[in-house]
């Protein structure tokens, strides 16, 4: 219904796909991702051919013209899937929807390095991807014995090398911190090692011990992970050495260089950010694909199952497998704008927020703006006469504490716990 209602709107919005690929050659210990380990590449097949079934019925839904002007595999490993399966995925993707040309289109993949050749990323190159991430983590031995990922710095960086010699227009580089036996020397180094090849973003990720959900990260033990002040000495290491090399802050872990869309974006404040991070893309309705993809259709959002049986058994009886979804209320709407606002340019006027409504900002977030207070004690925020919240410098590597003030739906008290 969401779908088709997106439809009628007089200029519908773009469409922005996201397709889980589940299946690693490997299991990295740190990762809390949904997965399926296994080195039998064509346990592929089969599930592809119902992604392909999948993509038939999503693609019924909405109409013809809309263009699809962001898709992004992520995983998993998209990069388990042969290059013929990648094809023929796009060739699928082009059967039910309309792919943006524009050049501003954002076509991305997640690339395992240790998957890949060189040749590899210009047949990637050839079928219109012009984005990609790597996934590095660590490039210290010992982190890397640890997690179970052993992964050469020298091949890393010359995939990287390669990957801006054929024109990608931006590459990402994924690192953990808070990995077992980093330090802030160790993590330095691997900083030093990435920018004799420096990418165009950068995502800095904290990494977070849950070994009762998580049951691969059991096998690390928990004597070996850094202190909470060795942590945030690398966090801190990080930041300060990443600006000094002329990356812009964008947030929530996200560093980017000044020219890229992502720093542009920020600038002009067309940044947006959803249920996969920071995009230059806002606005779009998001078509999720694949086991526990998650789509957002205006105020709605759904989540297929996060099983390969249950996913199987739906679309063979030709039905879509969301297993779960809700409807955002005005409250909720509200809110989201008011967090996506302070999550991308760290601020937010709440008089313009609630321009829809009759209700002032001292009424409708009188709870809100009690608990704010403290943050306004420690430095953290600041709000102007005009209703406008400003987060500080500080208070940046702090604003899903801020944010969290607003989300109704956090564990009570939740708010306030932040460390000093």
């Amino acid at each position: 219904q969401a779908a088709v209602t997106s439809n009628e709107i007089p200029i519908p919005s773009a469409l922005s796909l996201y397709f889980h690929i589940p299946f690693c050659n490997s299991l990295c210990f740190f990762c809390a991702c949904n997965k399926v380990v296994t080195r039998r590449t064509a346990v592929a097949d089969e599930y592809m051919d119902h992604l392909y079934q999948e993509i038939q019925l999503q693609g019924a839904l909405y109409d013809g013209d809309r263009e699809v002007v962001q898709l992004h595999l992520g995983g998993g490993t998209p990069t388990f899937l042969t290059m013929s399966q990648i094809k023929r995925l796009l060739q699928k993707v082009d059967q039910h929807f309309l792919r943006s040309t524009n050049p501003n289109r954002e076509f991305s993949i997640e690339i395992d390095p240790r998957t890949v050749i060189p040749e590899s990323l210009e047949s990637l190159k050839q079928l219109g991807f012009n984005r990609i991430s790597l996934g590095v983590q660590d490039f210290d031995s010992n982190v890397q014995q640890a997690i179970h990922r052993i992964q050469p710095p020298e091949a890393t960086l010359e995939l990287l090398q390669h990957a801006k010699d054929i024109g990608f227009e931006s590459i990402n580089i994924d690192l953990i911190y808070g990995l077992p036996h980093q330090t802030f020397e160790t993590f330095n180094r691997t900083l030093d090692l990435l920018m004799t090849t420096p990418p165009d973003r950068l995502s800095v990720f904290n990494y977070a011990h849950l070994p009762r959900r998580f049951p691969p990260q059991r096998r690390i033990h928990e004597k070996d992970l850094p202190s909470s002040e060795e942590k945030l000495n690398i966090l801190e290491t990080c930041i300060h050495w990443l600006t000094t090399a002329g990356y812009s802050y964008i947030g929530m872990d996200h560093f980017a260089r000044p020219e890229d869309p992502l720093a542009q974006a920020q600038l002009n404040g067309t940044l947006g950010r959803n249920f996969q991070g920071y995009s230059t893309h806002t606005g779009c309705d998001q078509v999720g694909l694949g086991i526990s993809s998650i789509s957002q259709i205006g105020a709605c959002y759904s989540q297929n199952v996060k099983e390969l049986s249950p996913y199987y058994a739906a679309t063979n009886h030709g039905r879509l497998s969301v297993y779960r979804g809700f409807q955002l209320s005005p409250d909720d709407e509200i809110r989201r704008q008011v967090i996506e606002q302070l999550m991308c340019f760290g601020r937010v006027n709440l008089n313009s927020a609630l321009a829809s409504t009759q209700n002032s900002p001292e009424t409708y977030f009188a709870y809100e703006l009690q608990v704010l207070e403290e943050m306004i004690d420690d430095g953290l925020l600041s709000i102007d006469d005009s209703n406008t919240i400003e987060v500080s410098p500080s208070g940046r590597f702090l604003i899903r504490n801020i944010c969290r003030v607003f989300d109704v739906y956090a564990a009570p008290g939740s708010e306030s716990r932040y460390s000093r």
